[in-house]
């Protein structure tokens, strides 16, 4: 029974993220969803810069301690090994809720694109971005990344397989697609707001410290394999020189 409960919560949650990652498009995008990041009442600047610093600072920190390898071995004393990354995927919507939930926005428009043809383009560009991110996570495991292959090993009885090193498609132009997938869907806005701007730059500086610490877990992970990988493959800028 406990198996088919993790198996319930495993897809609920993963359910949940589905729902929020397609409203979090329109949120960022201002289309197709009740509040925006643009949409709302106007509040004073300082409190709306200090909440929505708030707010991503609580994404930030949930994100990047719960993905620490230490913070997993101490985790999993008192979360099933085979619901770790469920619940780490549930707090993250839920801190991404959050955001959606609590933004305050700051409507001042910093640039905007007046011709329609060239702003549906640069909202194409945007939605471009989404695709990466998207198709970056089928490229690698996207179910083991959103932890249903592990409640779904787990009711089976099998153990998971050993990690894999392996450099698909996207994979062999950046080392990160899907953090270059979601920084093109930020920055690539016909109307950028204050709020908005600031959103794209908070999150773009915290993609920079996430993939310093995440590059640290692969090298422990995969050792020379990777650091050769990092030589040879550039961060997020195609056609670069490695690191």
């Amino acid at each position: 029974m406990a198996r088919y409960l993790g198996l319930l919560y495993g897809i609920v949650s993963y359910l949940f993220f589905l729902g929020t990652f397609a409203y979090s498009i329109g949120f960022v995008s201002s289309i197709g969803v009740p509040k925006t990041i643009d949409s709302g009442p106007a509040r004073p600047i300082t409190q709306s810069i200090l909440i929505d610093l708030l707010l991503l600072s609580v994404f930030a920190l949930q994100h990047s301690v719960m993905a620490r390898p230490g913070f997993k071995r101490w985790w999993t004393q008192f979360v099933p090994k085979s619901m770790e990354r469920t619940t780490y995927v549930f707090l993250a919507t839920s801190a991404l809720v959050l955001i959606c939930w609590q933004w305050r926005a700051m409507p001042q428009v910093v640039w905007q694109v007046a011709d329609p043809l060239a702003a549906r383009a640069v909202l194409a560009v945007s939605f471009t971005g989404w695709l990466i991110v998207l198709t970056s996570t089928f490229l690698i495991s996207h179910f083991e990344l959103f932890g249903l292959h592990q409640v779904a090993n787990n009711l089976s009885g099998k153990p998971m397989p050993a990690p894999k090193f392996r450099t698909p498609a996207y994979y062999k132009l950046v080392r990160h697609p899907l953090y270059l997938g979601f920084v093109i869907a930020f920055w690539a806005a016909p109307t950028m707001t204050a709020g908005h701007l600031m959103f794209a730059a908070v999150t773009t500086a915290y993609i920079l410290v996430g993939i310093l610490l995440e590059e640290r877990d692969l090298i422990a992970l995969f050792g020379a394999e990777y650091r050769s990988y990092r030589e040879r493959v550039p961060m997020l800028v195609p056609w670069r020189a490695g690191k």
